[in-house]
């Protein structure tokens, strides 16, 4: 059969990007608790195209990426997109997978359980000299206001937020120890079940630490550069983003620890 995408192109214009995107897939997880956790993907799969080339096939990148979904551990991601990049002979090949991670959180007092879910997503780019591979963790938490506090008689306004820390990949760690540094860095964790007891814990708690998105980025900041690891975090960035309960607008902060490496286009 006539193969169009291997035929010749004399329009003279490479593309960065081209491949699948959007692509809905069950996916297996590595869990800390339970050894893995099924989830489902939403993922994106790409390789360059030179100039000379009309097209790619679109087919390989599923038929790889089915290969690898039970497996889809930090290390095996860049094993995946080095496959993808072989096969499809481009000279980049990049990913990213973003996935629903759940844990199960018990409340402070009661110990009722309920399930978290948290945002993660993986994200790397590989070529004959550059492999990079970085993870993203967003977490909701809570935030109580210091300014609030110490101006008011009765109270201070609290609010919801997020925390979305992308780390670059140096060596293993588990996602449910960055989740733990996160919830800790803010003025609380935030819980899907929560009774009385539960609930007039967690406000007195969050009154007793007061964070403005400031403090919780620098505390997350901290956190992770003690974080104990066998080759420490050379590269990472954290934002916080609250959504203020008696102003019109959010509030955001964000920061980096150490260089960014060459990201292939990801970032």
């Amino acid at each position: 059969m006539i193969d169009i995408q291997n035929q010749s192109d004399t329009r003279e214009i490479p593309l960065q990007k081209v491949g699948v995107r959007g692509l809905e897939y069950p996916v297996q997880v590595l869990d800390k608790v339970h050894k893995t956790q099924q989830t489902t993907a939403s993922v994106d799969l790409f390789v360059n195209l030179p100039h000379h080339f009309k097209g790619t096939h679109m087919s390989r990148f599923i038929e790889i990426f089915h290969r690898h979904h039970s497996d889809l551990s930090m290390k095996q991601f860049l094993l995946m997109l080095e496959e993808i990049r072989s096969k499809l002979d481009a000279q980049r090949a990049y990913g990213v997978v973003t996935f629903p991670f759940f844990i199960e959180k018990k409340a402070p007092v009661t110990g009722e359980s309920g399930m978290m879910r948290y945002t993660c997503t993986y994200e790397g780019g590989v070529s004959d000299t550059v492999k990079n591979f970085f993870i993203s963790i967003e977490v909701p938490v809570t935030t109580l206001c210091p300014c609030s506090k110490a101006i008011s008689d009765r109270g201070a306004h609290n609010q919801r937020g997020h925390v979305r820390v992308k780390l670059l990949y140096g060596c293993f760690f588990w996602i449910e120890d960055i989740i733990a540094v996160i919830e800790n860095s803010a003025s609380s964790g935030v819980y899907s079940v929560l009774k009385r007891e539960d609930e007039k814990f967690v406000t007195e708690h969050a009154y007793d630490n007061p964070r403005f998105v400031e403090d919780v980025v620098r505390e997350v900041y901290i956190a992770l550069r003690a974080f104990p690891l066998e080759k420490p975090f050379s590269w990472f960035r954290i934002e916080a983003e609250t959504y203020e309960s008696i102003h019109n607008h959010n509030a955001y902060a964000c920061t980096e620890y150490g260089e960014c490496p060459p990201s292939q286009g990801i970032i």
